[in-house]
């Protein structure tokens, strides 16, 4: 049995990654999960966080945020909003996001208003996450 499976993984902008991976971990809505090869086929949701992705046994993570996967045993397309691996992320447009949010958060907000905003800081924590494990 072949110990990798084919990934794609596509934003609305480009196509992120595509190409043998031998395991793909994606931020579900309760919690983390991960791929192998040969998986069970099913299609789920994609919240904020970090994707990690196995290539030649070394791991590459880079920040995502909301979208859709399919799982099939021998393939597995990650349909995204964003997705950015930590050299593409400019640390200080992240860190001034993650500060507007953040003041946002403070402000009298609608449920609907507080929610994005919630989001919006989640997003900048994980870009900066992410720039963090490559130094």
């Amino acid at each position: 049995m072949p110990s990798t499976f084919y990934l794609e993984v596509v934003t609305p902008e480009r196509i992120f990654f595509g190409g043998n991976a031998q395991m793909v971990i994606v931020p579900g809505i309760d919690g983390s999960q991960g791929i192998l090869p040969h998986h069970e086929a099913m299609v789920t949701t994609i919240g904020i966080g970090e994707l990690k992705i196995k290539i030649n046994n070394q791991w590459r993570t880079a920040a995502i945020a909301n979208g859709f996967m399919e799982v099939m045993p021998d393939y597995v397309i990650i349909l995204a909003d964003s997705v950015e691996w930590p050299e593409e992320i400019d640390v200080k447009r992240a860190e001034a996001a993650k500060e507007r949010a953040r003041e946002r958060l403070r402000q009298k907000q609608s449920r609907i208003e507080h929610l994005r905003t919630q989001a919006a800081v989640r997003r900048a924590l994980t870009r900066l996450k992410v720039t963090k494990e490559i130094k």
